[in-house]
């Protein structure tokens, strides 16, 4: 079996309309006649774990990367495609859904995005880049993705638990 994979990013909606019918669509549902609505990035992250560095490894799994996001423009896609640039590992929630936006306003206080979580001790504010390069270099991640790195499609799932001090 093969599978053909866009290269572009996009959105997918899974939501639940008044008669309890079951929808999935690439447009955002109808915000009065939709319930239990689930949105899933499609797109771009760097390579699966037998591509990545050792070093890339081991601060990924030490300090998972999580980037909360949504569609809010230039500050977004500039976030997530300095994670693709680099070859972070990462997982990305949307932050217009509502499990992902209370988890957000936990975390940080509101629901700013895009915002960077960096294990359990780091969370970014908004996209500047030169802040997320210092506490990605303080993670360990590496500067530059392997040369044998490629990009394939971002992860969807939950944040990784992980006991203080960065040790499972």
């Amino acid at each position: 079996m093969f599978a053909v994979y866009s290269a572009q990013s996009a959105t997918l909606y899974r939501w639940v309309d008044a008669d309890g019918k079951v929808h999935f669509t690439d447009q955002p549902p109808p915000p009065a006649a939709a319930k239990q609505v689930e949105a899933r990035r499609t797109g771009s992250r760097p390579a699966a774990d037998a591509q990545q560095s050792y070093a890339t490894r081991l601060a990924a799994k030490n300090f998972p990367v999580v980037l909360y996001n949504s569609s809010c423009g230039e500050a977004c896609t500039k976030a997530r495609e300095h994670l693709v640039k680099r070859g972070i590992p990462f997982s990305e929630k949307d932050a217009s859904t509502p499990v992902a936006n209370a988890e957000l306003t936990k975390l940080v206080g509101n629901a700013t995005v895009p915002t960077l979580a960096i294990g359990q001790a780091t969370q970014l504010k908004g996209y500047e880049a030169a802040a997320w390069e210092a506490a990605l270099d303080d993670a360990g991640y590496p500067r530059n993705a392997a040369p044998r790195a490629r990009p394939t499609q971002p992860e969807t799932t939950g944040a990784q638990k992980q006991a203080p001090g960065g040790m499972q």
